[in-house]
């Protein structure tokens, strides 16, 4: 798994490619509290995103919960794997994707 990010002003876009599991979640989350203090616009942008795992909804689970307090959490480019796991664990009905 690869990131990499770009934040202007209070908008934080957050780029995650290769893969995201149990092995690479602590990385991406502990990577997003290093960066989310003071953050109202967040974007996670998964265009090289090609799987995810359980341990990598629970980092998009507990990152939405910290953005709802202080912001807008959004996922765009999200490929048509990802998006399937997204809708059957229920995950598109509370994430805002584009």
């Amino acid at each position: 798994m690869t990131i990499t990010h770009t934040l202007e002003d209070n908008k934080l876009t957050i780029k995650v490619s290769g893969r995201l599991d149990t092995i690479t979640a602590p990385e991406l989350e502990a990577y997003i509290n290093n960066y989310i203090e003071g953050v109202k616009e967040l974007v996670f942008d998964l265009k090289d995103m090609e799987y995810t795992s359980s341990a990598g909804l629970r980092v998009f689970l507990i990152t939405s919960k910290k953005m709802a307090h202080q912001g807008e959490m959004i996922v765009e480019n999200v490929c048509s794997d990802v998006m399937e796991v997204f809708e059957i664990t229920g995950f598109s009905d509370f994430l805002t994707i584009r």
